[in-house]
């Protein structure tokens, strides 16, 4: 009975502790629960710290950030603290009078309003009886939908808004889920990618991959999704994106346009189902790493 065998030749790997996406920058400090942070007391404590006799100590693992005389630890795992102006990408979970409810990787469920979304034709006008009876014929449960963070309530729960023809209802694609604390903060989260998909980089670690559309109909007012069948090619293109992307958060690399377009390239010389391979993902991400310092350098 004869047995396929994958088997690899060994390669020379250089350390890649040495183009660190943490290491190159030289101001952040990865810390793991019970490491001292400083011993000088003339330091405020922050979140994410405490106090052992005089020396501050992390509580949790994560990175620390330095403000002036304010020191605190951000958590490499930990739910989405939205801020205004925050791109999400998120999934209704409820339909309730006159607003929705959002789960967006945040510790309560966010709130879209009727009032701030857009009604097909673009109208701008009061949301009237007939509209709210209509609801579901926008956004049900179990729909994703890419929108910002308008502001934050005093329990901490984030206000959504679609008002912008680039946010909406999401079509056909494919969501991936990772730590919001690998993406990096941009101008802008809406990529359209030269290798013939797009990316939506949510700030909540929600990560929506979809064919690059063609014309968008305005009138639709962020409603309209296109249910036409996707190629082959651009099924591939997402699935391999989709591996570069589980690959790179599980080696704790920043999330970018550049980082996932890198990551992409060096892995065009493996098949799409080969990469999650724990020696090809390691081999993969260390070439990415090392294009993204030769590039930043």
């Amino acid at each position: 009975m004869a047995m396929a065998v994958d088997m690899r030749l060994p390669t020379f790997r250089s350390d890649s502790r040495s183009v660190s996406l943490f290491d190159r920058k030289g101001s952040k400090d990865l810390v793991v629960p019970g490491d001292v942070i400083t011993t000088d007391t003339g330091f405020m404590r922050g979140h994410g710290t405490y106090l052992d006799d005089d020396n501050l100590t992390a509580s949790v693992a994560g990175e620390v950030e330095r403000v002036d005389k304010l020191i605190c630890v951000k958590p490499l795992k930990t739910r989405f603290n939205g801020e205004v102006g925050d791109v999400v990408v998120g999934r209704i979970t409820e339909v309730q009078q006159k607003r929705w409810k959002v789960e967006t990787n945040s510790r309560l469920d966010s709130v879209l309003l009727l009032s701030s979304v857009n009604l097909p034709g673009g109208e701008l006008r009061r949301r009237c009886a007939e509209d709210e009876l209509t609801m579901r014929s926008y956004l049900q449960e179990g729909d994703l939908i890419s929108a910002e963070v308008q502001s934050v309530y005093a329990d901490g729960a984030l206000l959504l808004h679609t008002r912008s023809l680039k946010y909406g209802k999401l079509g056909q694609g494919v969501l991936v889920q990772i730590s919001p604390s690998l993406i990096k903060r941009q101008k802008t989260h809406f990529h359209h990618l030269p290798c013939g998909a797009s990316i939506i980089l949510g700030n909540n670690g929600f990560v929506w991959l979809y064919p690059t559309p063609g014309q968008q109909d305005e009138e639709a007012g962020g409603f309209f999704t296109s249910l036409e069948p996707i190629s082959l090619s651009d099924r591939e293109v997402i699935s391999r994106l989709r591996n570069c992307l589980l690959a790179l958060s599980a080696h704790k690399v920043l999330l970018y346009d550049t980082s996932v377009l890198y990551c992409y390239e060096v892995s065009l010389s493996q098949q799409v189902k080969d990469i999650l391979k724990p020696e090809v993902m390691e081999e993969i991400v260390m070439m990415t790493q090392q294009k993204l310092v030769e590039h930043e350098g």
